[in-house]
């Protein structure tokens, strides 16, 4: 209570400070998260790093393109726009490029650039001066382990002539979120089941989901990428360690194409090999990049850089695996809604991007005493990104049918309604399910996800040069699925067909069938708040969509088989 009570004072005193002011993101989580160290405030003269999200234009006209590209009955599916075509669409108008930038040099702010789309503009400039542009804003440094961050703990405000020309401001409040990719191994390593087997390889992924040793990439203009945050490194060794131990029966490359920012060479993340080693072993023989997203900046937002890169790129790779999450409520929604139309943006370029859901089941925030919520997580929760689940083998023993991996995230968004494309898959979940949580837990009208789901326990990982078995979290399931598309992307450019894109609103189509395509998920639940009401318990999966696995896990054959008529 006292914390709140001194956060609120804070927010007053701030906002007395911004005279004819306007916060740009009054809803902002300025709190500091656990395990972050104040170390006091920074020099004024100490050089930060701010993001400017100018206004952008046509944003109707680009949900409309990407809902037409992106929709197998209509005439303009599958004919993306350039990057050149994009920028034209949606880059600020010159008032609002010029009034910014007018407004940054008389505060003597003269080290910025932008990106092809021009509707970002970062600046490096020193402490006292971002102040002044930032009226309430009070930069300090913190420190989590061996990374410092600077950030402003109080709210920022913008004068209100630019108010109009600034969506939002970024490297002043955001946190990086830490993903929770675990070895069950080294959480439990005296609680092994009597039998123990080797767990999942590229090997159980491709006999579970009928990709035989054939189904490699050939096409040699194929890419895919996978992006790493936070000082999550791969090493190339690793990956040829992996694919020696576990690829004998498949051709795979062992090396990544490219890597796109800074790629360390000390110790390997356990996140980044897991990513890299099944993106490349499911999607086999297929170009793949790296976005290596560091952070090494104090004032970066490593998320927030991976989103520029996309708007700078005329060739990019046409299929991303992201294993990256936050809580909704952790976040202003003119940021998330502004991360919405980034995601349009990709899937106006016929770009597929997948977003592992989450590992803390429907998650759980208290409001009150004695009140809990479910807590929706995004990116999982944008209705333009392909959300991918986890699920584990019924028999961890053998390779049988899939059960809801308790800890597979999912729900339903507070701040995106459903989408078109999902309606009717979502009334048939609310209205089928015998059983739901009350309803004061979840919002029925939000975005539901995830979209689809894979296996997501217990694989074995090479990181380090060791093998590392045990390693559980929808940051697996999804680059699985990812290197699946990629193969059926294969298959489409052989036959001059385009990329998938966003493949939402196809998928949802073609499963309002309930087609072969996906082997449905309707045993297990997973986890929730832990009290009276719900006992710990979330989403069930059922017949057909569910908010804990999607539509199901990939049959491969009979899902390339149906994205391959248009």
């Amino acid at each position: 209570m006292l914390l709140r009570l001194t956060i609120f004072i804070i927010s007053i005193v701030a906002l007395s400070r911004l005279v004819e002011g306007v916060y740009l993101e009054p809803d902002q989580n300025v709190r500091i998260p656990t395990g972050w160290t104040h170390l006091g405030r920074v020099d004024a003269t100490d050089e930060i790093l701010l993001t400017f999200a100018l206004k952008q234009q046509n944003v109707d006209k680009l949900k409309t393109i990407v809902d037409q590209v992106s929709d197998p009955d209509s005439s303009r599916y599958g004919k993306y726009l350039s990057l050149s075509e994009l920028a034209s669409l949606v880059q600020p108008s010159k008032q609002t490029i010029q009034t910014v930038q007018t407004w940054l040099s008389n505060h003597g702010v003269k080290t910025c650039w932008t990106v092809h789309t021009k509707d970002f503009l970062q600046c490096s400039l020193q402490a006292r001066v971002a102040e002044k542009l930032l009226p309430g804003s009070e930069f300090n440094r913190y420190i989590k382990g061996t990374q410092t961050l600077v950030r402003s703990p109080v709210p920022y405000g913008i004068y209100e002539e630019l108010a109009e020309h600034i969506d939002f401001v970024g490297g002043v409040h955001r946190f990086p979120a830490y993903q929770k990719v675990v070895s069950k191994t080294w959480a439990n390593h005296d609680q092994r089941p009597v039998g123990f087997h080797l767990g999942v390889t590229p090997s159980v992924i491709r006999e579970r989901y009928n990709l035989t040793a054939h189904d490699i990439g050939t096409f040699p203009n194929n890419t895919q990428a996978c992006a790493q945050f936070l000082e999550q490194y791969f090493h190339q060794a690793d990956l040829a360690e992996f694919m020696v131990l576990f690829g004998r029966s498949f051709e795979h490359r062992t090396q990544i194409e490219k890597v796109v920012g800074h790629q360390e060479v000390g110790k390997a993340g356990l996140e980044a090999s897991l990513d890299v080693e099944y993106l490349m072993s499911t999607g086999a023989n297929i170009s793949t990049w790296v976005f290596s997203n560091a952070g090494r900046h104090e004032s970066q937002e490593p998320f927030l850089e991976w989103l520029l890169l996309l708007s700078n790129m005329s060739a990019i790779p046409w299929v991303h695996s992201v294993s990256y999450g936050d809580d909704e409520d952790s976040l202003s929604v003119a940021y998330m809604e502004r991360i919405n139309v980034e995601f349009m943006k990709a899937g106006a370029r016929g770009l597929t991007i997948l977003f592992a859901s989450g590992d803390d089941g429907a998650g759980c925030r208290e409001v009150s005493k004695e009140k809990n919520v479910f807590r929706p997580s995004f990116p999982a929760s944008s209705p333009y990104v392909t959300t991918v689940g986890g699920t584990s083998f019924k028999n961890p023993f053998t390779i049988s049918y899939e059960v809801v991996d308790f800890i597979s995230g999912g729900g339903f968004s507070n701040v995106f309604p459903s989408p078109d494309y999902q309606t009717a898959a979502v009334k048939n979940y609310l209205q089928s399910m015998k059983t739901l949580p009350p309803q004061s837990y979840y919002n029925a009208t939000g975005r539901g996800y995830p979209d689809v789901a894979a296996l997501s326990d217990n694989y074995w990982v090479v990181t380090n040069m060791i093998p590392i078995p045990w390693v559980s979290g929808t940051s697996a399931s999804t680059p699985v699925f990812g290197g699946i598309l990629s193969l059926i992307n294969d298959q489409r450019f052989q036959k001059g067909l385009p990329s998938l894109g966003f493949i939402n609103p196809r998928l949802y189509k073609l499963q309002e069938n309930l087609t072969s395509a996906f082997f449905d998920v309707t045993v297990g639940c997973h986890v929730s708040c832990i009290d009276d009401k719900v006992e710990g318990q979330g989403f069930c999966a059922s017949t057909a969509w569910d908010p804990v696995t999607g539509w199901g896990t990939p049959n491969y054959p009979e899902l390339q088989k149906a994205l391959m008529n248009k």
